[in-house]
C-alpha cells in the first residue's frame, strides 16, 4: 500500500485537502477543541514527517501564500478604522511591548541558557517578537472583528511584525558589504511610495470601478486584485507581502460593509479553501520526531516556547491592565499575539541563508526544529485562548446589551417589509435594508412586489416573480433569510399595507417613484395613501450612485421630532446605516433635539463620525442643497399632518426636494406615530376576506377570458 504514496495525482491531492477541510471540524467539534488546531494537526499526520500521505508540493506553496495572505486582507477589511484612529497610542504602546518584551526575554535566554552567538540570539529574538494571526478566523466566526482588544491586538501584531522584519533586514544587510546609508534611504523612499501610490490612487480607482460595474463577480475579482498587487508592490520594496495584504484591506476597508453580500462572498472563499490550506501546509512542516532526538531538543523547544509565549502573554497583560481592560480582553490581547507561523518560518529560511563561516550558517537544525515544533506549540495555545476569550467576551456583550435594550422595540418588531418594483434599483433596496437592521435578531426581510390587477396581471406577474427570484439570491449571498410575495392588487397602497399587516412588518423600504404624468407632485397619490393610512416608519429613497461609495450622510431633523415615538427608530436605522458605511453623519435641528441624538449616538455607536450643526427654522432646508455633494446622501426626517413634529412648512416639502436636490442621493423618512388609522382597525379576517375576494374576481377574469 505504501507505494501509492505519497500521492502525485493532482485530483486525489485537492481531495485529500478537501476530505481535511470537511472532517477535522466534526471531529475537533466533538472533542470541544478549536478546529484551526484540527487543520494544523492533520498537516502534521500526512506531512513527510508523519504518515506521508502527500508532499508539500508547489499547490500548498501557492494556495497557503494566498491563505495568508487572505488572513492579513480580512484583518484589515474587519476593523472599525474610526476606532483604530482613536486608540493609535494605545495600538503604538501595545505593539511595542509585544514586540520588545519577547524580543529582549528571548535574547537574553539564548544568550545565557542555550549558548548561542549574538547574532543567532537576536533573529531568535526577532521570530518571537512578530507573530501571526492564525487565529483570526476565530474571530470571523464570533463576529468580533471590531472589538477593541481584536483591533489592538490586530494593529499591534502589523507593528510588531514589521518592526521584526525591519530589524532582521538589518541583520541579513551586516553581512552583505554592499549595503551603506544609501540603501536605506531608497529603502524609505520606496516604503513612502509604496504607500502614497496606495492610500491616493487606489481609493479613485475603487471608487470609479464600483460606480460602473455592479455585477458580483467582476467586483470580487477587483478586490482581489487590489490584494494582490499591494502584497506584490510590498515584496518589490522589500517587505512581506502581508503588509502590502493588510494595507490594501485597510484602504478597501470602508468601500466593502461589514455586511454586504460582497464581504460575505470574499470571507466564504477564504475560510472555505485558501486559509485551510495555510493552516495544513503549516502542519507539514512540522517534525515532531525532532523532539525525540534528545533531552538537549526538549529543552530547547521549552525554553523557546515559554520565553517567546511568557513575552507574549506579559505583554499582553500589561498593556490590559494600562489601558484598564477586562481580563477576558487581556486573554484575546494575548491569544491573538502569541501565535507563529509562516513568519517564523521566513524568519529561519533567511538564517539559514546568512553564513557566519565556511560552511556554517547562522541557523542550524537544533534552532529550525525548536522553531518549527514552537509553532504547532503557539498556535495550540492560541486558538484556545482565543476560543475561550471570544466565549467569554460575547457572553458578556450579550449581558450588556440585554441590559441596555431599547425595550420600547420587543425583538419581534423588527421585521422589514420591502417594496420592489423597478429591476434597476431592487439591488440598491436590499442593500439599504441589509445595512439598517440589526443582525443579531436576524428577523429576515419580506421582499414584496404588487401587481395591478387589470387585463396585463399575469405578465407583470411573471416579471415580479423573476425580479424577486434574483432578489432573493441576492439576499442568500448575504447569508440572510428573505420571503417573497407577488401579489395582486387593484390598489397599490391597500395591497402593501395587507402585506404589511398578514407579515407582521414594523417598517417599510422602497424606491422613490415620481408620477408626473398622473399627478404633479413629488411622490405619487398611492404613496400619499400609504403614509396617511399606516402609522409605522416608512422610507423612501433615490440613490443615484453605489450605497458604498457615499462619504457623508446629512440629516435635517425637523423641530419637536425627539417627541415621536418612532425617534429612536429612525435613529438607530441611520446610525446602523453610517456605522456599516463607515461614514461621517452630519445632523441638521434645533438645539434641543441635537442634543438627544448625541446622547444616543454617544451611548450607543461611541465610534461613530458625527457632526451637529443647529438649523434654526425648517425654512433653512433649501439652503442645505448648497452642502450636498454628489457622494452625500442627504436624509429628511418628515412628519405626517397632525402629529407633534408637523409643521405647514413641511406641505412644500416635495417642490422644494424637487427644486433643489434633483440628482442628489435621497432619503424621507415618515418616522412611527402614536394610534391607529381605520384600516389598521380592520381585522384580519375581514383583511383575508378582501384578498380572497380580489383573487377569486381574478380567477373569474381568467377563466372568461380561456372561454374566449
Amino acid at each position: 500500500m505504501m507505494s501509492y504514496f505519497p500521492i502525485t495525482s493532482p485530483t486525489l491531492i485537492f481531495f485529500v485537502v478537501l476530505l481535511i477541510i470537511l472532517l477535522a471540524p466534526i471531529i475537533m467539534g466533538k472533542l470541544r477543541i478549536p478546529h484551526i488546531i484540527g487543520m494544523v494537526l492533520a498537516g502534521v499526520l500526512i506531512g513527510e514527517h508523519g504518515l506521508h500521505l502527500l508532499d508539500r508540493d508547489n499547490s500548498f506553496e501557492l494556495f497557503g501564500k494566498v491563505g495568508l495572505l487572505y488572513i492579513m486582507f480580512l484583518a484589515g477589511l474587519e476593523m472599525d478604522m474610526e476606532s483604530v484612529k482613536k486608540n493609535s497610542r494605545r495600538i503604538l504602546w501595545f505593539g511595542l511591548l509585544t514586540c520588545l518584551v519577547p524580543l529582549v526575554l528571548t535574547y537574553v535566554m539564548a544568550m545565557w541558557l542555550l549558548d548561542y552567538s549574538s547574532t543567532a540570539s537576536f533573529l531568535l529574538g526577532c521570530i518571537m517578537a512578530s507573530n501571526t494571526l492564525i487565529a483570526y478566523p476565530i474571530i470571523s466566526r464570533y463576529g468580533m472583528g471590531r472589538h477593541p482588544s481584536v483591533m489592538l491586538s490586530v494593529g499591534a501584531s502589523m507593528l510588531s511584525l514589521f518592526m521584526a522584519l525591519m530589524m532582521l533586514a538589518a541583520l541579513s544587510a551586516s553581512y552583505s558589504k554592499d549595503v551603506s546609508i544609501g540603501f536605506w534611504l531608497l529603502f524609505v523612499i520606496k516604503f513612502a511610495a509604496f504607500c502614497a501610490f496606495s492610500i491616493i490612487l487606489i481609493p479613485k480607482v475603487t471608487r470609479y470601478f464600483l460606480r460602473r460595474y455592479s455585477d458580483a463577480i467582476m467586483q470580487f475579482i477587483y478586490v482581489l486584485s487590489v490584494m494582490f498587487l499591494s502584497a506584490a508592490l510590498s515584496e518589490a520594496i522589500g517587505v512581506e507581502g502581508i503588509v502590502g495584504a493588510f494595507i490594501a484591506g485597510l484602504i478597501l476597508n470602508r468601500y466593502i460593509p461589514h455586511v454586504s453580500p460582497l464581504m460575505n462572498r470574499i470571507e466564504f472563499i477564504g475560510n472555505a479553501i485558501f486559509i485551510p490550506y495555510f493552516l495544513i501546509g503549516v502542519g507539514m512542516l512540522i517534525n515532531v520526531g525532532s523532539l525525540f532526538d534528545g533531552w538537549r531538543m526538549l529543552g530547547v523547544v521549552a525554553l523557546i516556547v515559554f520565553f517567546g509565549t511568557f513575552g507574549k502573554a506579559l505583554a499582553a497583560y500589561i498593556s490590559s491592565l494600562l489601558f484598564r481592560l477586562t481580563k477576558a480582553e487581556g486573554h484575546m490581547m494575548f491569544g491573538l499575539t502569541c501565535a507563529h507561523a509562516a513568519g517564523a518560518i521566513a524568519m529561519v529560511m533567511v538564517g539559514m541563508r546568512l553564513e557566519v563561516a565556511p560552511g556554517q550558517y547562522l541557523v542550524n537544525n537544533e534552532i529550525l526544529n525548536g522553531v518549527v515544533i514552537m509553532i504547532l506549540i503557539t498556535c495550540i495555545i492560541s486558538t484556545m485562548m482565543t476560543e475561550k476569550a471570544s466565549q467569554e467576551l460575547t457572553l458578556a456583550s450579550s449581558v450588556v446589551s440585554g441590559f441596555a435594550a431599547d425595550t420600547s422595540h420587543s425583538p419581534k418588531n423588527e421585521k422589514v417589509l420591502l417594496c420592489v418594483k423597478y429591476p434597476d434599483i431592487a439591488p440598491q433596496l436590499l442593500e439599504l435594508a441589509i445595512m439598517m437592521r440589526n443582525p443579531k435578531r436576524n428577523r429576515g426581510l419580506v421582499a414584496l412586489n404588487v401587481v395591478y390587477d387589470d387585463q396585463q396581471a399575469s405578465n407583470h406577474r411573471e416579471d415580479g416573480l423573476r425580479l424577486l427570484e434574483r432578489l432573493q439570491q441576492r439576499a442568500s449571498a448575504a447569508d440572510l433569510q428573505m420571503q417573497t410575495q407577488v401579489r395582486l392588487s387593484s390598489n397599490i397602497a391597500n395591497g402593501i399595507k395587507h402585506a404589511f399587516r398578514e407579515f407582521g412588518c414594523s417598517e417599510i423600504i422602497m424606491g422613490m417613484h415620481v408620477h408626473t404624468d398622473v399627478n404633479p407632485k413629488f411622490w405619487g397619490e398611492f404613496l400619499q395613501s400609504l403614509y396617511n393610512g399606516l402609522n409605522r416608519q416608512i422610507v423612501l429613497t433615490r440613490f443615484v450612485q453605489p450605497l458604498n461609495t457615499l462619504r457623508r450622510i446629512q440629516v435635517a431633523v425637523p423641530s419637536r421630532a425627539e417627541f415621536e415615538p418612532g425617534f429612536h427608530r429612525w435613529l438607530e436605522r441611520l446610525a446602523r446605516f453610517a456605522g456599516n458605511l463607515d461614514c461621517r453623519i452630519q445632523f441638521h435641528g434645533r438645539n434641543e433635539s441635537l442634543v438627544l441624538i448625541a446622547e444616543y449616538i454617544n451611548n450607543r455607536h461611541p465610534s461613530m463620525r458625527t457632526e451637529f450643526t443647529p438649523m434654526a427654522h425648517w425654512n433653512e432646508l433649501p439652503q442645505l442643497a448648497s452642502q450636498v455633494a454628489e457622494d452625500h446622501l442627504f436624509v429628511v426626517v418628515t412628519a405626517r399632518k397632525g402629529t407633534i413634529s408637523y409643521k405647514n412648512a413641511i406641505e412644500r416639502l416635495p417642490d422644494e426636494l424637487q427644486k433643489h436636490f434633483s440628482g442628489k442621493n435621497l432619503m424621507i423618512i415618515f418616522p412611527d406615530q402614536f394610534g391607529v388609522q381605520k384600516e389598521d382597525r380592520m381585522s384580519f379576517t375581514e383583511a383575508q376576506h378582501h384578498e380572497e375576494k380580489s383573487i377569486y374576481d381574478t380567477i373569474l377574469r381568467w377563466i372568461h377570458e380561456k372561454k374566449k
